[in-house]
């Protein structure tokens, strides 16, 4: 892979600190829940105890606060690692948008012996964080968990202790974040989409890569680590500085 050396040329980079600033705001949920849901871990521990689900509910009005206030957030909650809570198996505190604009909560059974969504650990928004410690973009794809929408899920791990115990995490529902990004990559000059660090297109005004579908291309992993614009077989790589994703765009 080569690199590109210097600043990258507007309007490539104007579109990806664009695509940065709308989803850094919903980050923005994301770390303020992780902050509310770490304090309370650690309170409970210093009383000599283990979480229990009846615990969770002092997250509530800070996760109506933020469905409230974030606009392009769907969804907002803590799902813990399975094991976390002393009196259930696994668990999501999580809370969403209603049909007449309130908020709800998000009721499952998570009965492994009935519950085809009892592990919920091999989905990208637990796995990605859980692996890596850092935060992750997730999808598009068809949250049956939760909505039966189309969605991203942004989600970063929280450790109490040292140990995992769990992601914090907010939905986004696709249409909203096309309705943002899809002017911005259909004013570029060539063809571009958005990918995150697994290849899977987030967005796209390029006819030849559908949102949701796997891209071939290098490992878009390093390309955030590294954090830089490189170039790739002809295609433009710009990390969106310090959001998950990547601006691909074409010749």
């Amino acid at each position: 892979m080569s690199t590109s050396h210097g600043l990258v040329a507007p309007p490539e980079g104007d579109v990806a600190a664009r695509v940065r600033s709308a989803l850094e705001a919903v980050f923005d949920a994301v770390a303020e829940t992780r902050a509310d849901t770490t304090a309370l871990l650690a309170r409970v521990a210093g009383r000599g105890r283990g979480p229990a689900t009846v615990d969770l509910a002092a997250l509530r009005p800070g996760l109506h606060a933020r469905l409230l206030r974030h606009e392009l957030v769907s969804g907002v909650g803590f799902v813990a690692d399975p094991g976390l809570l002393s009196d259930v198996p696994a668990w999501l505190e999580w809370w969403q948008t209603g049909a007449g604009g309130g908020v709800r909560p998000l009721l499952l059974d998570l009965d492994p012996a009935r519950s085809a969504y009892s592990d919920y650990t091999h989905w990208d928004w637990f796995a990605l964080p859980r692996d890596t410690g850092r935060r992750a973009v997730a999808g598009p794809y068809v949250d049956y968990l939760c909505s039966d929408e189309y969605s991203l899920t942004l989600s970063a791990p929280v450790h109490v202790a040292g140990r995992f115990a769990g992601v914090v995490a907010a939905d986004v529902y696709l249409r909203h974040f096309e309705a943002a990004a899809l002017p911005l990559l259909r004013a570029l000059p060539s063809p571009a989409h958005l990918v995150n660090a697994r290849g899977r297109v987030a967005a796209s005004a390029d006819p030849a890569h559908l949102a949701g579908s796997l891209t071939k291309g290098p490992d878009f992993a390093a390309v955030l680590e590294r954090a830089r614009p490189e170039v790739w077989r002809g295609l433009r790589l710009v990390p969106c500085d310090g959001i998950p994703l990547v601006l691909v765009v074409g010749r």
